[in-house]
């Protein structure tokens, strides 16, 4: 005899109507783009009636904001759970690299969310960017000393932080897409950014 499954506590059956719309809407922003990411569509591929929507939105703008903030949060799990094993600082910084555009491949639709935030949602879009860059910069902030992260002070980290985030967007626009959606960086992208991380930021 099959078991049953628990019945989820309307907290849980909120938590997952909520987590159906965020990733719904990733895919209709990814495919549409902010403009044409209508509640219609959203709802429709979340498999939620519209009027469910306005139970945990006050409008679309409302998710839309809270969109990118939330793939970044993901984003910076899925890259944590990549360097567990790297040793040295220049390893790890490597390991993040390599983990984003990993990230890329399996949620292709981010970059057009990040890039197109910045118009159409762009609270979301600052407080995505605000999010990562203090997580940077706390986790470099941990790693300086010799052989480590380089004599730089707290002011300059943050400049150093923006400009590595600004590095992966360009390249990913450069090298990780291609007509069919996110592909795979070439290896001498990875050792160009190796060389000039242990030149510059690490050493």
């Amino acid at each position: 005899m099959a078991k049953r499954l628990p019945k989820l506590s309307r907290s849980e059956k909120n938590d997952d109507v909520k987590r159906r719309l965020f990733s719904a809407a990733a895919k209709v922003v990814g495919r549409y783009g902010y403009a044409d990411a209508s509640v219609a569509r959203i709802t429709e591929i979340a498999g939620v009636a519209q009027g469910t929507f306005y139970n945990h939105f006050e409008n679309r703008q409302e998710l839309l904001d809270q969109l990118l903030p939330i793939i970044g949060q993901e984003m910076v799990h899925f890259i944590r759970g990549k360097i567990d094993e790297a040793a040295s600082e220049i390893e790890k910084e490597v390991a993040r690299f390599r983990a984003f555009f990993d990230f890329l491949q399996e949620t292709p639709e981010f970059l057009r969310i990040l890039n197109e935030a910045e118009v159409f949602a762009p609270s979301g879009y600052q407080h995505h960017l605000d999010n990562i860059s203090t997580a940077y910069v706390r986790l470099l902030k941990r790693a300086r000393g010799p052989g480590k992260v380089g004599d730089y002070s707290d002011e300059e980290l943050e400049v150093i932080v923006h400009i590595l985030m600004g590095a992966r967007g360009y390249l990913s626009r450069r090298y990780a897409y291609a007509e069919g959606g996110a592909t795979a960086i070439p290896q001498h992208v990875v050792t160009a950014y190796e060389k000039l991380i242990r030149s510059g930021l690490i050493g």
